[in-house]
């Protein structure tokens, strides 16, 4: 099932041009990964206490349309458990029916020490692997 994040486009947002700067979209993808994580009940302040952290290893990123000031968008994401360790998400940037922008982010657990490591149990079970 796809999750919806909304976003308000404010001056802080964009560029010179007036348009959303491209940097902004990977913090608004970052957003809504990070409240769906907290929606499923991961407290990750307890992970990371208990030695664990998510990590992104790879953005692959496609900027198809321009959002400008005041633009009210939906980060749409999907999401899977691609191994044992990695997450991986899909997320598109729209306003309205109109695509701006999407990724294919891929997350994986690993220890703070910088070590992978596999997913705890109960998040594989929530989210298929």
């Amino acid at each position: 099932m796809a999750h919806r994040f909304p976003i308000t486009v404010f001056y802080e947002d964009t560029d010179m041009a007036g348009i959303v700067y491209y940097a902004n979209y990977l913090r608004y993808i970052e957003r809504a990964r990070s409240t769906i994580v907290e929606e499923m009940g991961v407290d990750q302040n307890a992970m990371r206490a208990n030695g664990i952290v998510f990590a992104i290893t790879r953005v692959e990123a496609d900027y198809i349309g321009a959002a400008r000031l005041g633009d009210r968008l939906d980060v749409v994401t999907t999401h899977q458990a691609a191994s044992p360790a990695r997450w991986t998400f899909d997320q598109e940037v729209r306003r309205g029916d109109d695509l701006i922008f999407r990724a294919h982010v891929v997350a994986v657990c690993m220890t703070t020490a910088g070590k992978p490591t596999r997913l705890p149990a109960e998040i594989r079970a929530m989210i298929g692997k």
